[in-house]
């Protein structure tokens, strides 16, 4: 079983608090992305990175100062600082809960592809659904305009490569780079969190990735190891719902 779940835009550099074990596995492509964007103007990665002057001037900064390969890096289960990531709070998880979600968490990133939580990776700006425009073309005479079609089926790939089910704690945006090559003999289970408005179930943004970050955390406090096991969470007042769930999406409602 693994467990996917989004990035987050904010990031932070802390070498301190774990170290850093091993490097992303689709890194040469990555580089193939990091030369791309190096490439590019101050105006064109404002359009594809679509943010104010002062983020655009700090990740303007960071793609020409990182070394994705060097040995300084920051675990990615840490370096991300989103909602999501403060309720998982990996930082205060026990030695067995951490290496829990070493082997089963996978985090999907529009600059690295597929992440374990302790490879290393540096403060970028990517998002999945990114236009890249110019086109990206590569030696081979490829082109892409966007991330979806860079990456292919690359990302389900890895994760289907030894296991045949998938926990979707993933964002549209980024379980959008998956669904497309599924099987029929590949399990892809989607967690939804909502509270019902009337007789249907509605999803709010915030309080989906509170729950999401809930959610990982309590799937490694208890060792989850089977799909079962995550209708017992409880987090945030959440409570599994069977009769408006199905084998492809568990609802969870508050």
């Amino acid at each position: 079983m693994r467990i996917i779940i989004s990035p987050a835009k904010k990031m932070t550099t802390d070498t301190d608090t774990f170290t850093a074990s091993g490097k992303p596995r689709l890194l040469s492509d990555t580089e193939v992305l990091l030369e791309y964007l190096r490439q590019r103007s101050y105006g064109e990665l404002k359009n594809i990175w679509r943010c104010n002057d002062k983020l655009c001037e700090l990740n303007f900064g960071r793609i020409r100062e990182m070394d994705i390969r060097g040995e300084c890096l920051t675990p990615a289960l840490i370096s991300y600082e989103g909602i999501q990531y403060q309720y998982l709070s990996p930082k205060t998880l026990e030695s067995e809960a951490l290496d829990y979600l070493q082997d089963k968490l996978r985090i999907l990133s529009g600059f690295y592809g597929i992440l374990s939580p302790m490879e290393g990776v540096e403060p970028y700006r990517l998002e999945m659904q990114a236009e890249l425009c110019p086109t990206l073309e590569k030696a081979s005479g490829e082109k892409f305009g966007n991330l979806y079609d860079f990456w292919g089926d690359k990302l389900y790939r890895q994760l289907f490569s030894d296991e045949d089910t998938v926990i979707n704690l993933a964002s549209k945006e980024y379980s959008k780079a998956v669904e497309p090559y599924l099987t029929k003999k590949d399990r892809f289970i989607s967690c939804l969190f909502c509270e019902m408005k009337g007789e249907k179930p509605t999803q709010k943004a915030t309080l989906s990735k509170m729950a999401r970050g809930e959610m990982v955390r309590f799937m490694a406090q208890q060792k989850i190891e089977d799909i079962e096991g995550i209708k017992d969470f409880t987090g945030l007042g959440f409570s599994y719902n069977k009769e408006i769930s199905d084998e492809k999406t568990f609802i969870f409602i508050r």
